[in-house]
């Protein structure tokens, strides 16, 4: 039969309000959010002790922008995230300034305590559940107990293990929080009386405005918060829109069995589910939670998710729509899609001319596919990593913090067997797509459409499709994705309870509390991996011991621990498994005591990349010892070269200009260097040193001050800052700074050690040794002592003690010159360096103290003549 009334009477009767008919799962809202974030905290808790490992150390730690000091400046509006801008070649194109300003505030507030960054992303996480439990509530799920569920899974999903326990995660987690809200209040924008009926109008363009402004901060926490208008688009037309027309008079027209001729398409079903004069939004009322509590009857379907009967009526119907009276009611939809897309294509234009217009440098060890020269390799291996992906969210059991280098190998054939898992799941999001398209008029199994969409559109940038991606896979990314894994599985469990009778489904039930369960347990193991950067390092190895980039990784923090045998051991490992890394030939080079084997680790760095600064440093200074200078000045240069930001290399490269007597060189690469590197402690104390020995104290003093600004416990810059004022002849504040100095930690603990050496020559002198030389080694080992706690006056009689009873002892001649040298005396201390000199005239360093001498007396000279006029 056909239903007609007038237009107006209609409305008013599909606006009113039906009986609610959602389901709880049994509990309060007030409870359900109170177990998920007990959940969250209960499987995050343990990461509030870890400290900052693997990129965290890079992005707030070493961040320019970040760590503690730092100004809060417009740069971080065009750095990337890891401090670099946004137009250099060697920028990741990461731009996320929202996340970096979370930092910024942690620091602000609580220092540089790891617990409170950690904590931060454990509140994150818990957020997000409870708004993914009021989102599925909302605009996915009838039954509340539905979306507890998704939230519940969604909470203790082992993957979720990268973003949350690892402080840069923060990124994925933020953004997938604000991804939610954006989408919500797209939803709350459209006119949600007019649901069901043909393209609903906007109702509150503050809503809609709020979706694009919360969209945007989304995609500057990460890239891929963009995705989030591409969903509402999507959902808009497929679910907002209608699923009954109107006649251009107002009256509705419905199919029923009896009338063919009906304007409405024949082949497809007409629902029963009216009430109040309007269809009711979700017909299906079944639920997981309540499986076998009667549910209202179901359309009838062949049983198969997609008949070919009903792809063939949604074409039919589709272009029975496309008429103009069709698009006129599409107007309201098509002027949100035109204002959302034309802001994306403005804030996309916006990001291009921020990175310069360039695409981020990767190597190929970061993404071994995209440098494949084979098209099939690289569509088959991109096509697997989709899969791989699928597989990590479904059966999290191989989990690590890279995948790179070796991990998963390339797909190179079509008969690799891999290719069977590509096909499979190829196969699953056709059918669950064309599933969605022809049911999208009768607004039937929403909960797959949304489950698609957000699983789907947030991979989209990970996906190598539009550009390559400096990874092979990245857990972290899944953050987002894992939302519409946990929506899917959800709605099949449910779909597959409702096939199940009441032994089978409370199995069911039990089964899904036990993975609950594993997964909680696996979560848990996974945080303790992420406590400290040795656990984090030593799991990567033990999960893929064929990844070259986890014994890397692993080699680097052994030598920072001193482990070199150890070291040694994993960076060959990583040459065995991949013997193009470069990096890993250059740290062997730098572990290697014999300078040939060194020099040959070095060349073949950069023979597999000539722009390696670090390689290209290393061999200029080793070339620098052989006496080999002008090529070390080549090397040292093309070091900067490449790595600009590298202060290590200007520092090496202005002494040895300044050993040449090339000082308008070196002072240019130091202030070259300053300008690249501000925030180098040792840069500005190394230039200081040179203004110091150049003539011109007084310039370094603001640089030496400028070292200990940058790092407060910098002793070397506070000894010299002493000896500074020393030989400026103000005493007072000499004295203050040898304080400061001598109350850091490091001092303590060499001053310890140097009390002990003094207590044991004290020792060694009451013995009266026979040998007057023996004597001697002891006074000049003690004035050793005590220069180092610049004890100089008590030096300089041990030195003198020294060599009255050995006039030979040329060190400590050189010793007595270089303290008459720090407290001014400068004629004495020629003396002195004259003297040792007759001693040792091939001594390159007191021949260098004595041209400091001269450039001083001649500083100073220049000063009288100009007092005199």
């Amino acid at each position: 039969p056909v239903g007609a009334e007038n237009a107006r009477g209609g409305d008013r009767a599909g606006r009113g309000r039906a009986p609610s008919r959602r389901r709880g799962c049994g509990l309060a809202p007030a409870g359900a959010a109170a177990l998920l974030a007990g959940a969250s905290c209960l499987c995050y808790g343990r990461s509030l002790q870890g400290e900052f490992v693997h990129d965290d150390v890079w992005a707030i730690v070493n961040n320019p922008d970040v760590r503690p000091g730092a100004p809060l400046r417009w740069g971080i509006f065009t750095n990337d995230f890891w401090g670099k801008g946004m137009a250099e070649n060697t920028s990741h194109k990461s731009y996320r300034p929202l996340c970096v300003l979370t930092f910024k505030l942690n620091i602000f507030l609580t220092g540089m305590n790891p617990f409170y960054f950690h904590a931060v992303n454990v509140i994150l996480h818990c957020l997000v559940t409870l708004v993914l439990m009021y989102t599925c509530d909302k605009a996915v799920f009838r039954n509340r107990g539905l979306a507890f569920a998704t939230a519940l899974l969604f909470a203790v999903h082992p993957i979720h293990t990268e973003a949350v326990a690892g402080i840069v995660g923060r990124a994925d987690v933020l953004a997938c929080l604000l991804f939610l809200l954006a989408f919500l209040s797209y939803n709350r924008s459209v006119d949600q009386h007019h649901v069901g009926e043909c393209f609903p109008p906007t109702t509150s363009p503050f809503f809609l405005l709020l979706s694009l402004f919360l969209g945007t901060c989304a995609m500057l926490v990460k890239e891929t918060g963009i995705t989030v208008f591409g969903v509402c688009l999507v959902y808009d037309f497929f679910s907002l829109s209608h699923k009954q027309e109107k006649s251009s008079n107002g009256v509705i027209h419905q199919r029923g069995p009896q009338q063919p001729a009906s304007p409405q398409p024949p082949s497809l079903p007409a629902h029963p589910h009216r009430e109040n004069g309007k269809q009711h939004r979700f017909p299906h009322r079944g639920a997981w939670g309540g499986c076998h509590s009667p549910s209202p009857p179901e359309p009838k379907s062949s049983g198969f998710p997609v008949s070919p009967r009903a792809v063939w009526s949604l074409m039919r119907y589709l272009t029975a729509r496309s008429n103009r009276n069709f698009l006129l009611t599409m107007r309201p939809f098509l002027k949100r899609a035109a204002l959302v897309i034309s802001y994306v294509i403005v804030i996309l234009y916006f990001r291009l001319w921020l990175m310069g217009g360039s695409m981020p440098l990767f190597s190929e060890q970061d993404n071994p596919a995209s440098f494949s020269p084979y098209i099939l390799t690289r569509f088959l291996t991109y096509s697997y990593l989709l899969a791989f992906n699928v597989w990590l969210l479904l059966a999290p059991v191989t989990l690590c913090y890279d995948w790179q280098v070796g991990s998963i190998p390339l797909v190179e054939t079509i008969w690799d067997v891999r290719n069977l898992a590509t096909i499979l799941l190829a196969v699953v999001m056709t059918l669950l797509s064309l599933h969605c398209l022809a049911a999208f008029k009768r607004l039937e199994h929403k909960e797959v459409l949304v489950g698609l969409v957000f699983l789907v559109f947030p991979f989209i940038p990970a996906s190598n499709l539009f550009f390559r991606v400096g990874f092979v896979v990245a857990e972290r990314v899944l953050y987002m994705p894992s939302m519409g894994y946990c929506i899917l599985f959800v709605h099949g469990l449910r779909k597959l309870c409702t096939c199940l009778n009441r032994w089978g489904a409370t199995t069911l039930t039990v089964c899904t509390a036990l993975l609950l369960l594993l997964f909680s347990w696996k979560t848990v193991k996974q945080n303790e991996i992420w406590l400290s950067r040795e656990s984090l390092f030593r799991s990567g190895v033990q999960t893929l011991p064929h990844n070259a980039k986890v014994h890397y990784n692993y080699a680097n923090f052994l030598k920072d621990q001193g482990r070199n045998r150890e070291a040694i051991y994993h960076y060959r490992t990583a040459l065995r498994l991949y013997p193009r890394h470069a990096s890993a030939l250059n740290n062997l080079g730098t572990l290697t005591r014999d300078t040939a084997e060194a020099k040959m680790y070095y060349q073949r760095a950069l023979q597999l990349n000539p722009q390696h600064n670090r390689a290209l440093f290393n061999l200029g200074n080793l070339l620098k010892s052989q006496e080999r200078k002008e090529e070390a000045i080549n090397l040292l240069k093309d070091s900067i070269k490449y790595g600009p930001e590298f202060a290590d290399a200007y520092s090496s490269l202005a002494s040895l200009l300044a050993e040449q007597e090339r000082f308008k060189e070196a002072e240019e690469i130091y202030q070259a260097g300053i300008k690249n590197c501000p925030d180098s402690s040792d840069l500005h104390n190394n230039y200081g040193v040179f203004l110091v020995d150049t003539g011109s104290p007084e310039k370094a003093v603001a640089h030496y001050q400028q070292a200990i600004t940058l790092s407060p416990s910098h002793h070397v810059a506070m000894g010299n800052l002493g000896r500074l004022y020393r030989s400026l002849g103000d005493n007072s504040v000499a004295e203050e700074w040898y304080k400061r100095f001598s109350s850091s930690h490091l001092h303590s603990v060499l001053l310890s050690n140097l009390l002990q050496a003094l207590d044991a020559i004290d020792k060694a002198l009451q013995l009266k040794p026979k040998d007057p030389k023996v004597i001697s080694e002891l006074f000049f080992t003690k004035g050793n002592q005590l220069r180092e706690q610049n004890l100089l006056d008590k030096a300089f009689e041990s030195y003198k003690a020294a060599v009255e009873l050995n006039p030979d002892q040329a060190q400590a001649w050189m010793n007595m010159g270089g303290i008459q040298h720090i407290k001014g005396n400068y004629v004495s201390a020629r003396a002195y360096y004259e003297r040792a000199l007759q001693l040792v005239p091939d001594s390159k360093l007191l021949q260098e103290n004595l041209a400091k001498l001269d450039r001083l007396e001649k500083r100073l000279q220049e000063v009288r003549e100009k007092d005199q006029t």
